[in-house]
């Protein structure tokens, strides 16, 4: 744990935590299969610096994907270190039944989902507190950029898909992950990753026209 915290402070000490989180990838999801194995070999042999090189090769498609699925980004750094956790702890368990980067996404999409329903429980604790719009108004704001209201459209229209819709659309159309792919990740049937699919792209048809009108 010590270890994973450790490479918490050197990540925001060199990186801006949220950059990428609103903006197409810079480079694809899967890395190098071969490398990424050979890194889980000597985590689990308990190499630390492998630690450290997984950790920065997937720091930024982490944070976003969480991100993107839970829609707080105080929950998305905390899931990409309980990512790394269970990678340090669990990194023999890894049976090559997928890619790294597959099974890492994985652990990903079950953490967010965990810390998603965990947050609400809490949320509904203290219903008189609005603790979203706080966190909003807590965050810095972006500067502003020519396709600022098509982003801040298609945020709002986010906002109204289910976490597991959102997931399967960011996997599908950031990430470029197969319906095949991302039912490993979800570990859930393949036809069920179309069905949100299908649900989630009919909800955006009918939204974002709606939103296009409200938002100046």
């Amino acid at each position: 744990m010590d270890q994973v915290r450790t490479l918490t402070v050197s990540a925001a000490e060199n990186d801006n935590m949220d950059e990428g989180l609103h903006s197409r990838p810079t480079r694809p999801l899967r890395l190098d299969d071969a490398t990424d194995v050979a890194l889980l070999e000597r985590i689990g042999a308990g190499d630390r610096q492998a630690l450290r090189e997984l950790y920065t090769a997937y720091y930024h498609p982490l944070l976003r994907f969480i991100y993107r699925v839970t829609r707080r980004l105080d929950l998305a750094q905390e899931g990409v270190n309980d990512v790394m956790l269970v990678v340090w702890r669990n990194s023999r368990s890894f049976g090559r039944r997928s890619s790294v980067s597959t099974w890492l996404m994985g652990i990903a999409y079950r953490k967010a989902l965990k810390s998603l329903e965990a947050s609400r429980r809490w949320s509904e604790r203290f219903a008189a507190v609005d603790f979203e719009a706080w966190i909003e108004r807590s965050e810095p704001a972006g500067e502003h950029s020519d396709d600022g209201d098509l982003r801040d459209l298609l945020e709002e229209a986010f906002r109204h898909l289910s976490a597991e819709q959102r997931a399967v659309v960011e996997l599908t159309y950031f990430y470029g992950c197969s319906y095949e792919e991302i039912a490993a990740i979800a570990d859930c049937p393949v036809n069920t990753v179309k069905t949100r699919m299908f649900h989630a792209r009919a909800k955006l048809k009918h939204l974002l026209p709606t939103l296009s009108k409200e938002i100046p």
